[in-house]
């Protein structure tokens, strides 16, 4: 309720019934959540549609950490959209506010889900900031793009040597400086696999894949803010991002609808710079 934006989900009201255990949030119904729509669409985004769904993405993400809160749990499954190409974050049950102190829902380390976690996390920081959340973004680009999770790890060992695959060996003095780990935890193995990940992104035009290197840093105090990702020129070179109103349609499951021809709108697409920090 805090976080109140065009792209994140509202709350209409809550009901409480005849006892205290009996408490409803009502919300908007969005169709479709993204990560459902990835796996049965018949075709894939277009560059043009990640390009607007990675806008709003960041324009939700941006307001929320302005209003001091971070999400924890970004992922394609708690992201949502409508038929009209408009994009929702929703399920903010790990949501706390930056500085809640540890012991009344703060900064615990068991949040965000696996493959969506930032290494600060997974090597046991005692403090984080709003870099997990653009570490979480950054996967959730890859994912667009890649057509699939970038990281589909089982577990956080095998995760750490997935990071490295894609990013590099990280060094001591790197770890120290970000205060990445915890003291007695580090993340100095090596892969068997060094450029695996790597070739999955070669194949990206060259800003797509800085952009993702900016989202996807070790060190969260160099990390790009959502802010800073607005801007990037990624979102500014052909193809420009489509109007949302010009994204085709989709059955949705939960309303029990059956696949129907795509519609579009004959209203024209924008700049980039119409999604930018919108509020």
């Amino acid at each position: 309720m805090t976080c109140r934006h065009q792209n994140v989900v509202a709350i209409r009201e809550v009901v409480v019934g005849d006892t205290l255990t009996q408490v409803f949030v009502a919300m908007d119904f969005i169709e479709h959540d993204l990560k459902s729509l990835l796996t049965a669409m018949p075709s894939p985004f277009l560059h043009s549609e990640i390009k607007t769904l990675m806008l709003q993405l960041l324009s939700a993400v941006y307001h929320c950490h302005s209003c001091w809160i971070l999400h924890r749990d970004l992922k394609t499954s708690n992201i949502l959209m409508n038929n009209r190409g408009i994009i929702k974050v929703a399920d903010f049950g790990l949501a706390r506010r930056y500085g809640d102190p540890v012991g009344v829902g703060g900064m615990t380390q068991l949040v965000v889900t696996l493959w969506y976690r930032a290494p600060e996390i997974l090597l046991g920081a005692s403090t984080y900031s709003t870099a997990v959340d653009i570490w979480s973004v950054g996967c959730i680009f890859a994912e667009l793009l890649l057509k699939e999770p970038l990281f589909q790890a089982k577990t956080e060992i095998e995760l750490l040597g997935m990071i490295q695959e894609l990013l590099g060996p990280s060094t001591n003095s790197l770890l120290s400086e970000s205060s990445l780990s915890s003291p007695g935890r580090s993340m100095n193995f090596s892969s068997s696999h060094p450029r695996r990940l790597q070739q999955r992104l070669d194949h990206l035009a060259g800003s797509a894949t800085d952009l993702i290197r900016s989202l996807l840093t070790y060190n969260p105090r160099k990390r790009v803010r959502a802010d800073e990702a607005l801007e990037h020129p990624y979102f500014n070179e052909s193809p420009l991002p489509k109007h949302p109103d010009l994204f085709g349609s989709f059955p949705s499951a939960a309303a029990g609808e059956k696949r129907r021809k795509p519609f579009y709108s004959p209203v024209a697409p924008t700049r980039a710079a119409d999604y930018r920090l919108l509020d």
